[in-house]
């Protein structure tokens, strides 16, 4: 007997257009995500548990369009699917997994993060709903409550079921200093840029090599060749 799945006939991620081709409004609205995608790589390196998509879209039913945040993130999923990666996120190829946090970069004008947006998001389940508009330094936070997002107060919010949190203040990426999202520890540390990652192992390095030649340097004042040691 012949066993029907109806998966088998829903289209695949390679089927579905990758986002509503959109264009950003500001170069920041890449860039944002981007960074915070490229501190959870470091601070993640060794979880293949986790997703973190940028401008990608999340399809949940084959007969509505896609819904395209400019980040979002997942856990319990694979971090890496196939040679090429996503080309979009599906629920019926994710076991139904919803992402955990969605993100609006607000740039020049406002498109529906406050009315449509935080209905959809809502709707699907997402757990942490980020809104920043970086050119009024502006970051709102809301939890989904009983089907409601409400706001949440401070100016790091905590998120326990991630493990982070986020928040905003100065830092350098790409070679701008800026202010930018950051995630935090949960005593509100900061977790660093690969900028200043990099520059911080640049300096530990000088350092190293400053005092091995300080070292050498008395071991020839006392007469001893550190080559015979």
């Amino acid at each position: 007997m012949y066993n029907y799945n109806p998966l088998d006939c829903l289209p695949s991620s390679a089927e579905l257009p990758d986002s509503d081709d959109t264009p950003v409004d500001n170069e920041l609205q890449i860039l944002i995500p981007n960074l915070l995608l490229a501190i959870l790589a470091s601070i993640w390196h060794n979880r293949d548990d986790w997703f973190f998509g940028i401008n990608m879209g999340i399809y949940y039913t084959p007969l509505q369009p896609a819904i395209v945040p400019d980040g979002f993130l997942s856990l319990g999923v694979e971090r890496f699917v196939g040679e090429n990666g996503r080309s979009s996120y599906v629920f019926w190829e994710e076991e139904g997994i919803t992402p955990i946090l969605a993100l609006e970069v607000v740039s020049q004008t406002y498109n529906g993060e406050y009315e449509q947006k935080k209905i959809d998001y809502a709707q699907l389940g997402i757990l942490y709903y980020v809104i920043y508009a970086p050119t009024r330094l502006r970051l709102e936070v809301y939890r989904l409550v009983e089907g409601k997002y409400i706001l949440q107060l401070g100016d790091k919010i905590w998120m326990p079921e991630i493990g982070l949190g986020i928040g905003r203040e100065q830092g350098t990426y790409q070679g701008r200093t800026r202010e930018w999202l950051f995630w935090y520890d949960q005593d509100g540390n900061r977790y660093q840029t690969p900028e200043e990652v990099n520059a911080q192992q640049q300096q530990q390095l000088e350092q190293t090599q400053q005092q091995l030649q300080e070292l050498l340097a008395r071991l020839q004042q006392q007469g001893i060749d550190p080559n015979l040691l």
